[in-house]
């Protein structure tokens, strides 16, 4: 086993604390310990590729590949009412583009060591380490992840 931690029934929370129009930004936790920080889109009412996902319960499936192609090493949430294609995968900015900011995702979940700005807008950084660090943890298997907060 790799990593320094191992749950046998492996639960992840994300508390969402700040979301505006550059984002949502979330702390992952595992086991009570800081995993790293979750950068997602502003909530739009669940509009596909607009809004972070609901608050609630989901089913985290590993990837070795996304269905497209375009995403390795991620994980799929499944069970988000009403969208499909939602992956926890590597990039930094979750901007709302209709409101002239940027964005890496469609409703998926960016992890990050920490954030920080990059061009001019908050982002999440150290993506590729913060995405390394869930796998140490789950150990590239299924968890679930509850969603609390803002």
């Amino acid at each position: 086993m790799r990593g320094f931690l191992r749950l046998d029934a492996m639960k992840l929370t994300l508390y969402r604390f700040r979301s505006d129009d550059e984002g949502t930004l979330g702390l992952l936790m595992a086991g009570g310990l800081h995993v790293c920080v979750i950068g997602e889109l502003p909530w739009r009412d669940n509009r596909p590729n607009r809004s972070c996902i609901p608050l609630g319960a989901y089913r985290c499936e590993y990837l070795a590949r996304s269905g497209s192609g375009k995403y390795r090493d991620v994980y799929h949430v499944t069970g988000v009412d009403s969208r499909s294609g939602v992956l926890i995968h590597k990039g930094n900015l979750s901007g709302d583009v209709e409101r002239g900011y940027r964005s890496d995702v469609l409703g998926c979940l960016l992890p990050g060591s920490r954030v920080g700005r990059l061009m001019g807008q908050r982002a999440v950084l150290a993506s590729a380490g913060a995405l390394e660090r869930i796998h140490s943890i789950v150990g590239r298997q299924s968890f679930d992840l509850e969603i609390t907060g803002v």
